[in-house]
């Protein structure tokens, strides 16, 4: 059995390029030790480590939509609910090794295992 490492999401909202381009998709792969150290030598996270998720996201999505490049500036002009989205997904992909979670239905008690990538948005 190989071990998952990168995993494609869909952004609920999308990023939205200077040319006015709409990105939704994109892939993020499991953190490395050095990806959640290194933003700690960062001088804007010494100054505000709320900057932390901005870099260590920046380290870890590999794509979204055609973009060349997912820098620190992509990643500080998402919506809030796509960042909202990428922090909860980084947890889970991180934590549990998939971006699969067991929910439990508040009607009946069912228990269903829902995809993580197919309530970001289609």
């Amino acid at each position: 059995m190989s071990l998952q490492t990168e995993f494609e999401f869909n952004l609920p909202r999308g990023y939205i390029d200077g040319d006015g381009n709409l990105h939704r998709q994109g892939v993020m792969r499991l953190a490395t030790a050095l990806d959640e150290i290194a933003p700690l030598r960062d001088l804007r996270v010494r100054s505000n480590q709320a900057y932390l998720v901005i870099i260590l996201l920046s380290r870890v999505i590999v794509r979204l939509g055609s973009l060349s490049q997912v820098t620190t500036g992509v990643i500080e002009n998402l919506f809030a609910a796509d960042l909202a989205y990428l922090q909860a997904f980084y947890r889970q992909i991180n934590e549990q090794g998939t971006s699969r979670v067991t929910v439990t239905c508040p009607e009946c008690s069912a228990k269903h295992e829902v995809d993580l990538v197919e309530l970001g948005g289609s």
